[in-house]
């Protein structure tokens, strides 16, 4: 059951990624987070795919994590399998290969707004609202929300979420930068597609080196990029060739500088 909670549609360059659990408002269970990074997994290994764009099912995009797949849990247990679980799984969709498009078609509250966040563009329909209201439950945040969100947003728009309890129109989230785009009640997936049609156009290459040298510019998972940035460099170099055929002939190897 857990595997339609998290549903993939593929449209030649673009994917579709949906969280559906709408009767729950899309909220996350342990399973839901499983199915989720096993999507991620999917979508990275299918190479046609340029654009993902990500959605929720029904009138949420995503409240969050389920409070009753929590709530019962133990300290040791919330720590480890809730929350640094779910927060390996939102730093694998951040850090997918191709640009993602979060299609905000409902309210975003909580690890629903982390989601959001690990996305590369939010457009957002204009009735939503969003939000941290974890301290509301006497928690904190903890899929990112006071890490990616501060690095993404900036501290003092965490700040107010966190400690203030603000809500934000998708208006004022756009103001605010947390948004990218507010269209119209009912057309973010238009929008949503219009945007990645865009984005697929564009050398899928270029795109993809670009996205890791934006994340290692802004500080986020710095020495991964680094080092797939150099590992891609060196992967086209005629040294790297020359070395591997040397280990396969057992034979020193000649390096002479190729690039």
């Amino acid at each position: 059951m857990s595997e339609d909670r998290i549903r993939i549609a593929v449209d030649g360059a673009i994917a579709t990624m949906t969280v559906a659990r709408p009767e729950k408002l899309n909220a996350f269970d342990i399973d839901m987070l499983k199915a989720l990074a096993d999507a991620c997994d999917t979508v990275e290994a299918n190479r046609d795919i340029r654009v993902l764009i990500l959605t929720g099912e029904g009138k949420a995009f995503s409240a969050g994590g389920d409070i009753k797949a929590w709530g019962a849990m133990d300290a040791a247990a919330f720590g480890h399998d809730w929350v640094r679980f779910g927060h390996r799984v939102f730093e694998r969709l951040a850090t997918l290969r191709m640009p993602v498009i979060a299609a905000l078609n409902g309210h975003a509250l909580g690890g629903g707004l982390e989601l959001a966040a690990a996305a590369d563009i939010r457009i957002a329909e204009s009735q939503i609202r969003i939000g941290l209201p974890e301290t509301s439950l006497g928690m904190v945040p903890g899929w990112s929300g006071t890490q990616r969100l501060v690095t993404r947003f900036g501290a003092q728009i965490v700040r107010r979420m966190v400690l203030g309890g603000e809500m934000f129109t998708a208006a004022a989230a756009k103001a605010e930068g947390l948004v990218d785009a507010v269209v119209d009640t009912g057309t973010v997936m238009q929008a949503a597609r219009d945007y990645a049609a865009r984005v697929a156009k564009r050398g899928p290459a270029a795109l993809e080196i670009s996205k890791l040298m934006i994340a290692c510019a802004n500080g986020e998972d710095k020495g991964a990029a680094v080092e797939a940035l150099g590992s891609i460099l060196v992967a086209k170099t005629g040294d790297l060739r020359e070395g591997v055929a040397a280990f396969t002939e057992k034979r020193e190897a000649q390096f002479k500088g190729e690039w």
